[in-house]
């Protein structure tokens, strides 16, 4: 029996809190678009990535500069085949050890039983900021 985008999405969240990244990567539809806002080459993890293999890139360079303590979906809100997620992050930069904390919105479509698309947004100014410093 087919899941609801709700729940797939809320399962992609708890391999990611569980550091199951194959997980994951199984939730997603050989087509995903995976883009997180912010100019291209500004941050590491900026920009889009495409299948899974594109978003096992993402979390390479993800886990290569930033050492997340806390990551909280705070609320899901399914609209048909598209999940809206507000949430917040804590993390340290491993770069250069700078401390950042800030509140995140994801978007994510899903399409037979995948996660089709990705998309998210914060401040990325503050972010290329502490990075830059």
């Amino acid at each position: 029996m087919p899941q609801d985008p709700l729940s797939i999405v809320q399962d992609a969240y708890a391999a990611f809190g569980r550091s199951d990244i194959p997980a994951l990567l199984g939730a997603l539809a050989p087509d995903v678009r995976w883009e997180v806002m912010g100019r291209e080459g500004d941050y590491p993890t900026f920009g889009v990535r495409h299948g899974p293999d594109g978003v096992l890139a993402f979390f390479q360079a993800l886990g290569g500069i930033e050492d997340i303590t806390e990551f909280t979906p705070v609320s899901l809100h399914p609209a048909g085949d598209v999940v809206f997620v507000q949430g917040c992050v804590v993390l340290t930069l491993k770069t250069n050890g700078r401390p950042l904390a800030y509140d995140w919105a994801h978007v994510f479509t899903v399409r037979d039983g995948k996660i089709a698309t990705f998309r998210e947004f914060y401040d990325t100014a503050a972010v290329v900021e502490a990075y830059r410093a």
